[in-house]
């Protein structure tokens, strides 16, 4: 399942950012399953930028791939003392692995893509590919 999160105008041709749905669907996966990571999903003039809270993971524990027009997301929240499920009066928070897929709309430089964890907020920004650039190729002689 997919849904729309907002237009963008390239080329004068609209394009949805879709944000697949990694929600498990059933109490079994809920209980043994993957965790959905929410997001924020923007543009400015020149970039896509994607903020999530993560509280509580560390950098190394995230993963972050593109490939083609897709974005995965990927981490694990460790909970770092061991409570009987007896002994919670609330548990709202989240303990491990996560993931979220967001196709992205538009191209991005992919070479320039950076990620940010500040505060538990991670920050990704995906510059905008310039279709105007024009690149020079060099011929070598033989």
């Amino acid at each position: 399942m997919a849904f729309r999160l907002f237009k963008s105008k390239s080329d004068d041709v609209e394009k949805d950012i879709e944000i697949k749905n990694t929600n498990p669907s059933t109490e079994e996966d809920v209980l043994t399953g993957e965790g959905q990571l929410m997001v924020d999903v923007y543009q400015t003039p020149t970039e896509i930028v994607i903020k999530s809270a993560v509280a509580g993971v560390k950098p190394e524990d995230i993963d972050i791939s593109i490939v083609n027009d897709m974005i995965t997301i990927k981490g694990k929240r460790e909970l770092d003392e061991d409570v009987r499920a007896n002994d919670y009066f609330y548990q709202e928070c989240y303990w491990g692995s996560f993931s979220r897929s967001i196709i992205l709309p538009i191209e991005i430089d992919g070479d320039r893509v950076s990620a940010n964890l500040k505060n538990g907020i991670l920050t990704i920004r995906l510059p905008k590919l310039d279709k105007n650039r024009v690149k020079k190729v060099r011929i070598k002689t033989e």
